[in-house]
């Protein structure tokens, strides 16, 4: 049986291939494109859904994690895993659909995926970086309990030009 953490209507549980089709529709969007890393492709296409599936189900431990409404695909949200002396950190990352923005979703999921990683994962510190234009994700970090640690100068460069990049942080200990 897979993993799942829910909270009411929300759900993060493993990425299944039968998850590309949503994913490719809900990804392949500007407006979700402008406020992720390279890394994540646009135009983003069913077979990029499906490689992303196929290497998010190798790793161990399970780092990225479906976001399901009421049972629908709606992103994603994961770890991604520092090593050496920042062995107990991990760097959050998350995007949701448009059509799902508003409703509160990615906050309940990143408190789930703050609850896991504290508690499953022995983890101490969380880590996020948003982009200075970003300011619903500002937001949903705040309100799940990062802190603004700093600002990062003109430490990004996105769709041609260069922003600056605020760091939020979570301790174990302030929760």
């Amino acid at each position: 049986m897979s993993f799942i953490l829910k909270d009411g209507n929300i759900t993060l549980r493993r990425l299944e291939l039968d998850d590309a089709t949503a994913l490719s529709t809900l990804a392949n969007n500007f407006n979700i494109w402008i406020n992720l890393r390279d890394y994540f492709p646009h135009p983003y296409l069913l077979a990029d859904a499906e490689y992303f599936i196929k290497k998010c189900r190798s790793a161990k431990p399970q780092d990225t994690f479906a976001i399901t409404y009421k049972d629908e695909f709606v992103g994603t949200i994961g770890l991604m895993f520092k090593n050496d002396i920042y062995k107990y950190t991990a760097e959050v990352g998350y995007w949701l659909g448009e059509p799902f923005w508003g409703k509160g979703i990615t906050t309940t999921a990143l408190k789930l995926l703050i609850r896991h990683s504290f508690e499953d994962l022995q983890l101490k510190r969380l880590v996020a970086f948003t982009v200075e234009y970003n300011k619903a994700s500002a937001k949903v970090l705040e309100k799940s309990g990062f802190v603004k640690e700093g600002i990062l100068r003109k430490h990004s460069y996105k769709n041609k030009q260069f922003w600056d990049e605020y760091v939020f942080g979570l301790v174990n200990e302030d929760l």
